[in-house]
């Protein structure tokens, strides 16, 4: 079967499966059989699970740092981490299987593998549910991430598409002229570079622009909507595969037709998902836990979709502040903590709040700011902590704040971890 066969029958599956006319209960009788196809014929193929009940609420929960020290047993050709590093650093591939990585800017490096029919599966799911218009309208997408893949390579391969990768290391000033006159209809990046995109104007008029790869904040949000004169989407995507689009709402859809999600209450109506993906072969990802927060929405989303909804993404779970107290933990979620600053002087457009010792909090605002902002939003951000948690102290000092090209730009970090005592 050719490549673009693949591709159009993944796109025709995505928006078959997600149709607005699915009720939620008839998608999830669809998606429990597909899990069940998926446990029974896939998960017994790899080392790990060789001899696992195939039933998914009897699996272990695994993370980042198992399935990379047992890599060779979660993937069919039983490559193992180093084999997979030294071709990833080398040509790519291993055979016809490609071998990618985490970008690493916000903490260990990750692995993965893909056959070319799980690429194209990929690229004509993403562009189900990220162009709209697509195939009927002709696409040119501008993709802005810190290093390229073979997943964005595979997207030459289909009609009416066109797509270009601007590598964001290089600096924007390296790139933005050609980005200009490639002139994109959607445009997917960091929250931060589209930011500095729309506040710098250099004639871009997408249709559609995604923020992707970092938490995106309010403050980011209201500069490049008005910068773009349109709203905002979000994709949610990982190492571990592709998550969630926005619908044209603005909320994020998770990607249920292809990845089970169970979620961990985190608290304060917070959630950590464990991720099931269901459609991979080659290297099994089943009950992994994600690092993210996510706050769901309760009711069903306006635009009819039939998969759940995701409100915000909040996060991760390594910036929630954690602090001892007389009889239990207090937890401080990024979102909370963001949301003080922000709330203590409206005109505030960025910072970051960094929990630098075990009960020591630093508050930073840009040089420009004014002597009021920074005592307003430190006392907000006082009061809110030692409400709660006495004994933590805040302090605040501006610095000029400028993104790193190297790493995700996380404006609320826990930089302190009781291991490094």
């Amino acid at each position: 079967m050719s490549d673009l066969w693949h591709i159009a029958r993944a796109f025709a599956s995505t928006r078959y499966r997600t149709r607005k006319s699915l009720s939620r209960a008839d998608f999830l009788k669809w998606q429990d059989r597909a899990v069940r196809r998926w446990l029974q014929r896939d998960l017994p193929k790899v080392r790990y699970y060789a001899t696992a009940a195939p039933t998914l609420d009897t699996l272990p929960i695994v993370d980042k740092a198992r399935m990379m020290a047992y890599f060779g047993t979660f993937n069919l050709g039983g490559i193992s981490a180093p084999v997979g590093w030294q071709h990833f650093e080398t040509s790519g591939t291993i055979g016809d299987i490609s071998v990618g990585a985490s970008t690493g800017t916000s903490g260990n490096r990750a692995l993965y593998v893909i056959t070319p029919q799980e690429r194209l599966r990929w690229l004509g799911t993403i562009l189900a549910k990220a162009l709209p218009r697509f195939p009927f309208q002709a696409e040119r997408v501008a993709v802005i991430l810190p290093q390229s893949s073979s997943l964005y390579d595979t997207a030459a391969r289909a009609n009416r598409l066109e797509l270009a990768f601007f590598d964001l290391k290089e600096g924007m000033e390296r790139w933005s002229n050609r980005l200009a006159a490639f002139d994109p209809t959607c445009l997917v990046g960091p929250p931060r570079v589209l930011r500095a995109l729309a506040e710098e104007d250099i004639g871009l008029t997408p249709r559609i622009v995604y923020s992707s790869a970092e938490t995106l904040d309010p403050v980011d949000r209201q500069v490049i909507e008005a910068g773009f004169a349109l709203k905002l989407g979000q994709i949610y995507m990982a190492t571990e595969g592709l998550f969630g689009v926005s619908c044209s709402h603005g909320n994020i859809h998770l990607t249920e037709d292809t990845t089970k999600f169970e979620f961990e209450p985190a608290g304060d109506g917070l959630v950590n998902p464990i991720v099931s993906c269901f459609q991979r072969q080659y290297q099994i990802m089943a009950r992994y836990r994600m690092n993210d927060l996510l706050r769901l929405m309760p009711e069903p989303c306006p635009c009819g979709s039939p998969l759940q909804a995701v409100s915000e993404i909040v996060g991760r779970m390594d910036d929630v502040f954690v602090f001892d107290a007389d009889t239990k933990p207090i937890y401080f979620t990024p979102d909370v903590l963001r949301n003080a600053v922000l709330d203590a002087d409206r005109s505030i457009d960025d910072f970051r709040i960094l929990r630098v010792a075990e009960r020591r909090v630093e508050l930073v605002l840009p040089e420009r700011s004014k002597p009021e902002q920074l005592q307003a939003s430190k006392a907000v951000l006082e009061r809110l902590i030692q409400t709660r948690c006495w004994g933590i102290t805040v302090s605040a000092r501006t610095a000029r704040l400028r993104p790193d090209s190297h790493r995700k730009l996380r404006r609320v970090e826990n930089q302190w971890r009781a291991d490094t005592r």
